[in-house]
C-alpha cells in the first residue's frame, strides 16, 4: 500500500498526461476535429479555436508528463490538470445536449479528475503531511 501512495502521483500524471495529449491530434484539421468531437467543422473561425484548444491540451500533457520527472512542479501541475479536467466536465453539464462523442471526453476527463485529485492529495501528504 506504501509503494501505491508513493507512486500515486506518477501513475495521475502519466495516465491524465496520455488523456490530455490524445486531442493533439485534432491540430491537424477540421477532418480530425469531426472525428474526435463527432461535430462537423466548416467554419475556419471554430476549426482555429478548437486547434488551439488542442494545442493547449497537448502543452498541458507535456506537462504531466515532464512533472513526472521534476517533483518541484507536480503540486501545480496536478492542481491545472485537475482543473482543466473538471471544469470541462461542469461546462458539459451546465450546456447540456451533447453528442456521444463529446460524452466519451466527459468519461476520459472524470477519469482524469479522479486520479488527478488522488495524485495532488497523494503528492500534498508527502510534501506537508509528514512533518
Amino acid at each position: 500500500m506504501t509503494k501505491l501512495l508513493e507512486y500515486g502521483s506518477t501513475i495521475a500524471l502519466l495516465v491524465s498526461g496520455i488523456i490530455h495529449l490524445i486531442p493533439v491530434y485534432g491540430v491537424s484539421g477540421s477532418a480530425a476535429l469531426t472525428q474526435l468531437y463527432g461535430i462537423e467543422v466548416v467554419d475556419s473561425n471554430v476549426a482555429i479555436l478548437l486547434q488551439h484548444r488542442a494545442l493547449l491540451f497537448g502543452i498541458l500533457g507535456l506537462l504531466m508528463l515532464l512533472a513526472i520527472a521534476l517533483p518541484s512542479i507536480r503540486i501545480t501541475v496536478l492542481v491545472t490538470g485537475l482543473l482543466s479536467a473538471a471544469s470541462f466536465i461542469v461546462v458539459a453539464m451546465w450546456v447540456g445536449d451533447y453528442n456521444p462523442a463529446i460524452s466519451r471526453v466527459i468519461r476520459a476527463d472524470a477519469v482524469a479528475s479522479a486520479l488527478l485529485a488522488a495524485g495532488l492529495l497523494t503528492e500534498w501528504h508527502f510534501a506537508y503531511g509528514t512533518r
